[in-house]
């Protein structure tokens, strides 16, 4: 008799069930205090470096998002409003997530929503836009609480594979390429010719510069091993400040240029605010109890992109060891999305490619001795002792001889600490004041420009979507070889044709890339985490009918733990298959025959059916 449906959904809430509540929280609860502290016992100059190399990278495109917000918003959000809240949430992350990698600011994304809700405010409900905006953060705080409390991790974030955080990756990317074209747009609109051609010259030798000083561990024996050291580590920040001071300088300085639009006080950009606090309270009831439909939008999109950056940022090539924590770090973006609300400023959250482009600033060489121990009984062993003989002597005799043997080994891996965070955040949190921000003010469009071409290098070079491509443009005799499951015992010469959906595989992910990126062009961007998370079923259910089950193993793989979804269904119907033997065996009685056993777990027996002392017992079939 089948069990009623009511009775599976009650097993998902009891222990060990999908939606217990608390059960990744309190697993995360657990975590934190064993890598607490040692987060804080590690700092050395690569961390400052990365804190500093970070700091401009999160800092300055905050601030072009804080441009559009001016515009799109009705002056509502400013730069003021985008550095405070991006410097607030950076600090109480640093201090008090688990995963102190993921790097936190005002996306895109979110300019999108914004602008979208400001429209409907103004235009539409004709209702007030920061207390309607400040309901839906709360509405996005509780919603967040539950998604933490029910476990929404392990039923959304443990299905994603790299097919889907591969895609995502590779379209920040080229947002932050749309990005800098952007920027030289709106130069050669507000621009002379010659300004314009000089931000053409700026944007590109920022870049350059930046890339080219990155590479330098590889000039030995130029310079002394420290200088390289430093360049390679500052690359980014000694780039920006160079032109930064370029076009003030010479002839330049008589070119007209395009800088930051910055604040020259610590106040709300808007006229009409006279501090960082809303009245929230003040709102409607009916619009209290509308704003959930947007807080919910809100919610999909910052639980996506923030457990999208803290994956990617801890991907096994970062070799990341310490207990992450995903649904108490929800927990603390709940809380800092409904901060952010009551004060009036845009919410900060999980960042691309600033994440994952935190964790290379931080990977070094580290050096493991692994000893190798091997266990032998001593001939002596086997000669019989007397009980009385002294007990020197009796372990002596008995002693095991021990052979070990150690070896040094070398891997990439990651500084798993919270100072850079810390330190960057409190630095971004720092230009609040009236004075850094008009030091911020000198710093030209183009600059930005040039970062942005920067960032979406660094973040490209590391996407294996790049080498596949490039694979695509390799003649057949140099492709790499593959594994013999995809060759499958066949000659060089047919072995190349492997490659082919590979190669679909790629065009794939590409052609998904651009479609996605289309529709962040339109009404429709908010909209477009939904479709990376659409993403998830069509790679779990449709995909392995497209392609080879071995081509999937090969290319894709789970993006939150080990191995691939191949690997997942072969252990799977092992189970079941062990499962079903057990059953059969189960209903061998201890009187039947040793014979009959073995036959019937090496599948002799016929029909399920085990002769046990006369009797027959049919097994049920599962």
């Amino acid at each position: 008799m089948r069990r009623p449906w009511y009775s599976h959904v009650g097993a998902t809430f009891r222990k060990d069930g999908a939606l217990q509540p608390f059960r990744l929280l309190r697993q995360d609860w657990n975590n934190l205090p064993k890598r607490y502290v040692s987060d804080w016992t590690v700092f050395n100059q690569l961390i400052f470096a990365s804190a500093v190399y970070v700091f401009f990278t999160n800092l300055l495109p905050g601030i072009t998002f804080a441009n559009d917000l001016y515009a799109l918003t009705g002056e509502s959000w400013g730069t003021i409003e985008v550095v405070f809240s991006t410097g607030l949430c950076g600090i109480i992350f640093s201090l008090f997530s688990i995963q102190p990698l993921t790097i936190l600011g005002v996306t895109g994304p979110f300019s999108i929503l914004a602008e979208n809700i400001y429209n409907l405010c103004t235009s539409t409900f004709h209702i007030p836009f920061l207390p309607f905006m400040a309901w839906c953060l709360i509405h996005s705080c509780w919603l967040h609480y539950l998604l933490a409390i029910f476990n929404a991790h392990d039923w959304t974030m443990r299905y994603v594979t790299t097919f889907s955080t591969e895609i995502f990756s590779l379209l920040n990317s080229i947002i932050y390429f749309h990005k800098a074209i952007q920027e030289l747009e709106r130069a050669k609109a507000n621009l002379s010719f010659a300004a314009f051609l000089y931000s053409i010259i700026g944007a590109i030798g920022t870049c350059s510069v930046a890339i080219f000083l990155s590479t330098a561990e590889k000039w030995k024996p130029l310079f002394h091993r420290y200088i390289r050291m430093g360049l390679a580590e500052y690359a980014a920040a000694l780039s920006i400040i160079l032109f930064i001071a370029l076009p003030h300088t010479g002839q330049l300085a008589a070119l007209d240029k395009e800088t930051l639009h910055v604040s020259t006080s610590f106040t709300p950009t808007s006229p009409s605010r006279s501090s960082f606090f809303v009245r929230f309270w003040e709102l409607p009831v009916q619009w209290i109890f509308a704003a959930l439909i947007p807080g919910f939008i809100i919610t999909v999109l910052f639980f996506f992109d923030h457990e999208v950056s803290s994956i990617i940022c801890t991907i096994s090539r970062y070799g990341t060891r310490k207990p992450g924590g995903f649904a108490w770090d929800i927990v603390l973006l709940g809380s800092t999305t409904a901060v952010c609300g009551i004060l009036g400023i845009p919410p900060a959250n999980g960042l691309l490619p600033q994440a994952p482009l935190h964790s290379e600033s931080l990977m070094h060489d580290e050096k493991e001795v692994i000893t190798l121990t091997a266990h032998s009984d001593p001939a002596s062993t086997s000669q019989s002792q007397s009980p009385f003989s002294s007990s020197g002597s009796e372990a002596t005799m008995n002693a095991t001889d021990v052979a070990s043997q150690s070896r040094t080994v070398t891997s990439r891996r990651v500084y798993e600490q919270r100072w850079s965070h810390f330190l960057h955040a409190a630095g971004i949190l720092a230009f609040t004041s009236p004075p850094l921000m008009r030091v911020l003010g000198l710093t030209p469009t183009s600059v930005l420009a040039g970062l942005f071409l920067f960032m979406g290098e660094q973040s490209l070079s590391v996407n294996p979507i790049l080498y596949r491509t490039f694979h695509l443009l390799t003649p057949p005799s140099e492709l790499p070889a593959l594994p013999p499951s995809l060759v499958n015992g066949q000659g060089r010469g047919r072995a190349t044709k492997a490659y082919l959906p590979i190669h679909l595989y790629t065009v794939t992910q590409i052609i998904v890339t651009v479609v996605i990126f289309i529709v962040t062009l339109t009404k429709a961007g908010p909209a477009f985490p939904i479709i990376i998370i659409a993403l998830v079923p069509v790679r779990l259910k449709v995909m392995n009918r497209m392609w080879n089950r071995e081509v999937l193993r090969y290319v894709d793989a789970w993006a939150c733990r080990d191995g691939t979804v191949e690997d997942e269904e072969d252990r799977r119907k092992a189970s079941r298959e062990d499962a079903g033997r057990d059953a059969d065996v189960g209903l061998q009685v201890r009187s039947g025959s040793n014979t009959e056993l073995e036959d019937l777990e090496r599948g002799e027996a016929r029909e399920g059916v085990v002769k046990a002392s006369g009797v027959e017992a049919k097994a049920e079939k599962r």
